[in-house]
């Protein structure tokens, strides 16, 4: 500690002294006592400031090359493609003008640096050079936004009619998933009927909710529309798939969705990465609280077949806990029980998948 308080101590005094140093001088031009203002530290500053941009521009280069790979995370969705391409374009777009900008700053700083005899120049206006700088900048950054808004919304309108629909709804702190079952349709759900069991609070007066089942675990199939219909049962979520490049809210009271259509199945990426333990994964990027960090979903993508199989031999949600069949209409019991008996299924397919 007290070694600290020495070293602080020295550089605390240098400081005091530097600045004193410099006012001496302020004072001493401004008095008129200094005859020759210009020294050579114009030269020797604008000389550094020049080799400065040359070395950082150098270190620059070889960072980004060397640690290319380090910082991109292979793609494995068709509107991840288009979204790395949005992104490379808009870093080399805005790139090239912060490396113009500040090799100009330099540049200028050691050109123009201070000469006893040389006066300063002055524009006092040039319409011309306006118009350039700002239609220019206006042009390109309409086309950038363009193109985002477009991606955009290309995942969040209507997703295909042959999509799989999947609902992910987030809570503190972890993910669950429902699948609408052999119908192709989600039940209606309502706040009031959740409870320890019924976590997604189905309303079991509809009939499309006889067949929905959860899964421990995210699947879909690869080369297929995914559309995924997001909700939040208490605070602020997040549902992010990087490899997907695929992020949207889950906000309690606003349902969201995306789709996307994944090109890579889980074993597909294992093999590219070269980690046999590698796995798809849905994390939330909004902190929600002290769990958050543990706020993870498993996402497996398999192949059509595969995923099928899967998918035909689960067993309902209503299949599963039969004490709920006292909930539904008496006209709709017999079709209950009748959708009861065809979705018992067994867990042999999932089993082979985990």
């Amino acid at each position: 500690m007290l070694q600290f308080v020495l070293i602080a101590g020295v550089v605390l005094i240098v400081i005091v002294l530097g600045f004193l140093f410099r006012i001496n001088t302020l004072v001493t031009v401004v008095k008129g006592a200094e005859k020759h203002p210009e020294t050579k530290s114009n030269k020797i500053n604008g000389l550094l400031m020049f080799l400065f941009m040359v070395a950082s521009l150098i270190l620059l280069c070889w960072y980004s090359y060397a640690r290319f790979d380090d910082y991109t995370m292979p793609v494995a969705s068709e509107h991840g493609v288009v979204t790395d391409n949005l992104f490379w374009v808009t870093t080399a777009v805005t790139g090239f003008v912060f490396i113009l900008t500040n090799i100009l700053l330099f540049y200028f700083s050691f050109k123009y640096q201070y000469k006893e005899n040389e006066r300063a120049k002055f524009y006092p206006e040039n319409n011309k050079l306006e118009i350039i700088w700002t239609v220019i900048p206006a042009i390109v950054l309409t086309v950038l936004v363009f193109t985002g808004w477009k991606a955009w919304t290309d995942i969040t309108d209507a997703a295909p009619e042959d999509a799989e629909v999947i609902e992910i709804m987030g809570q503190q702190f972890a993910w669950s998933v429902r699948y609408p079952g052999k119908d192709g349709k989600l039940g209606k759900v309502d706040y009031r009927r959740i409870d320890a069991t019924n976590n997604f609070g189905m309303d079991l007066s509809d009939r499309n909710a006889f067949d929905d089942f959860m899964a421990p675990r995210l699947y879909v199939p690869k080369g297929r529309p995914v559309e995924l219909k997001i909700r939040a049962r208490d605070v602020l979520h997040s549902v992010y798939a990087p490899h997907f490049r695929l992020k949207m809210d889950a906000v309690p009271g606003m349902p969201t969705r995306f789709w996307f259509t994944p090109t890579k199945t889980t074993e597909e990426m294992r093999q590219e990465t070269n980690n046999p333990e590698f796995n798809y994964e849905i994390a939330c990027a909004e902190i929600c609280g002290r769990g958050h960090f543990s706020m993870r979903l498993l996402l497996v993508v398999e192949e059509p077949e595969v995923y099928d199989k899967w998918y035909a031999e689960q067993q309902s949600w209503l299949s599963q806990n039969p004490d709920y069949l006292s909930q539904i209409p008496v006209e709709l019991e017999e079709l209950a029980q009748i959708s009861v008996e065809n979705t018992k299924g067994n867990k042999e397919t999932e089993n082979k998948l985990n």
